[in-house]
């Protein structure tokens, strides 16, 4: 008897599986207590759930930089992973606090202030509920303002991912509509291919842009051929030149500028052990729009 009690539960353990991850990203560093104070709410709700990071080194209060890291990882990650944003300028503010369920069964917990905007669109809605915060709230926190990450973030992210409450006791349903952030879609229109400078690759100072591969080769260009490139931010132009496309940063020599389809296969910009960024003070967000066109034209 003893011996099929332990095989039940066994085998009950192994097909419910282990309980999804929650994943952070905030703007706020690692030089005090803020992410530990996060990560202490999750597991204080469920000490046996799983925490990882994306980053703690968003730029402070940029948004849309939150909203492509998310967008950067989030695909790679498991289906139910709970991820939770937090790049707040407006906490306490009249901003809502939501989860987002995509098609792709991924949740997200931030406020819906623009860092959902790729996600949404990548993955697709599937459902938005507005955090209740008279269940939702760590409890004892109900005078605290300003650090809706640990207080109502990460704790509804917990209670979710340990499965304390099901997504609709997050709070009420709301239409599938986001605050979004207007930016340039990828387009090839008559021989020239426009797209954003999302981000930069920070730690190389290379230019990523959200142009992928394929749009490159539906042009009708491939390796080994110079593209003239140039980079617009908002209203005025201050790149251009011709680059090689290439398919490594050894194809040209150190210090020379090179065309390339990063880890994510999108068009990028770098320049051989140096920094484009800094050589010819190029940087990212909605603003920055990019157009290439074949040299010949």
């Amino acid at each position: 008897m003893k011996k099929y009690f332990v095989f039940i539960v066994v085998a009950f353990i192994s097909c419910t599986g282990p309980m999804p991850p929650v994943v952070f990203q905030t703007d706020f560093g690692l030089r005090d207590g803020a992410v530990a104070e996060m990560k202490g709410v999750v597991l204080s709700v469920d000490p046996s759930l799983r925490i990882f990071d994306i980053t703690h080194e968003i730029p402070q209060y940029n948004i849309w930089e939150a909203a492509y890291r998310l967008h950067q990882a989030a695909a790679y990650w498991p289906k139910g992973t709970v991820f939770v944003s937090v790049v707040d300028p407006g906490v306490g503010t009249a901003r809502r606090s939501v989860v987002l369920r995509t098609t792709s069964g991924h949740f997200f917990v931030s406020p819906d202030n623009g860092t959902l905007t790729l996600v949404a669109k990548n993955l697709g809605i599937e459902e938005i509920r507005e955090i209740d915060e008279t269940i939702n709230r760590r409890q004892g926190s109900e005078s605290s303002n300003t650090f809706h990450g640990r207080d109502v973030y990460a704790y509804a992210a917990a209670r979710l991912a340990s499965g304390k409450i099901s997504f609709e006791k997050i709070g009420k349903e709301l239409p599938k509509e986001i605050v979004s952030i207007d930016y340039q879609d990828p387009v090839l229109d008559n021989g020239i291919i426009k797209g954003n400078i999302p981000v930069l690759d920070i730690q190389f100072g290379n230019i990523w842009t959200n142009i992928p591969d394929s749009l490159i080769y539906k042009a009708g260009w491939n390796y080994g051929q110079d593209l003239t490139v140039e980079i617009i931010n908002k209203d005025s132009s201050v790149y251009k030149s011709k680059i090689p496309l290439v398919k490594t940063f050894g194809d040209v020599r150190q210090d020379s500028s090179l065309a390339y389809f990063n880890s994510l296969l999108n068009f990028s910009l770098a320049v051989n052990q140096g920094s484009f960024s800094n050589k010819y003070n190029i940087y990212s967000g909605p603003q920055w729009t990019i157009r290439i066109s074949s040299s010949k034209n």
